[in-house]
């Protein structure tokens, strides 16, 4: 889906058992990308957004996608619209979701301590290779060689969306054109789908985002705006 996928296991398994899991979580994302990818005209997103496929033939994962993206509109007050670029494109949902279940399969599959990092969304669990909680750096926006800060933690879900990579490509639905006024909202909860698409959401609220991610229950956050503005919640899990 246009991004980079990076997988750190921090189990002591053996170095087969590693490949393994490996192999395993980057097969299913390869999978995803191939079934939800708006890029690939045969995927099933885009034949079912051409109409070539029904929902009652979708695969059980686009259907739970669908509906899940239609609980998200809601949620959002119609901001999180899978739809607002015209076509279908529920790639704000789906690259955390996607992320999340590798991260649920690996915890499955005997390996609790790992990170899994789809384009900047980051799903953590358990504690790094040193023994300490994993340390996330959160691009600054301005400059991509620095970080703007760091969220630690034991089992986290870190979303970020901003425009400092694809420019303004999150679309206001409510006016049809590009959201202005965040240049990135990150938001952190347990849940790596639920997260991304909060945090799309936020950016496609504009200035408003930063409102309605303050009245938003069980998440964290932390916000940079166009003219610099740095504000975050007050719980936001910061680390050195």
């Amino acid at each position: 889906m246009g991004t980079a996928i990076s997988l750190d296991l921090a189990d002591d398994l053996s170095p087969g058992r590693l490949d393994e899991l490996a192999e395993q979580v980057f097969d299913w994302l390869r999978e995803v990308d191939r079934r939800f990818s708006t890029y690939q005209p045969d995927s099933e997103v885009s034949r079912f957004d051409r109409g070539e496929v029904l929902l009652s033939q979708a695969s059980i994962d686009l259907r739970a996608t669908l509906e899940r993206c239609a609980d998200l509109w809601g949620e959002t007050d119609g901001f999180f619209d899978a739809y607002a670029t015209g076509r279908l494109d529920p790639s704000g949902y789906v690259k955390g979701w996607s992320a999340q279940v590798a991260s649920d399969r690996l915890v499955e599959a005997g390996a609790p301590n790992h990170c899994v990092n789809a384009g900047g969304d980051v799903r953590v669990r358990g504690r790094s290779h040193t023994g300490e909680p994993w340390r996330v750096g959160i691009q600054d926006p301005w400059d991509p060689s620095r970080v703007s800060l760091v969220v630690h933690g034991t089992d986290l879900a870190v979303a970020t969306s901003g425009v400092y990579e694809r420019g303004h490509h999150v679309i206001d639905p409510r006016r049809g054109t590009p959201a202005r006024g965040l240049r990135s909202v990150t938001v952190v909860g347990t849940d790596l789908g639920i997260a991304d698409a909060y945090a799309t959401a936020a950016l496609a609220m504009g200035r408003a985002g930063v409102g309605w991610l303050g009245r938003l229950a069980g998440h964290e956050w932390a916000v940079v705006t166009d003219d610099g503005r740095t504000p975050r919640s007050g719980r936001l899990p910061l680390g050195n």
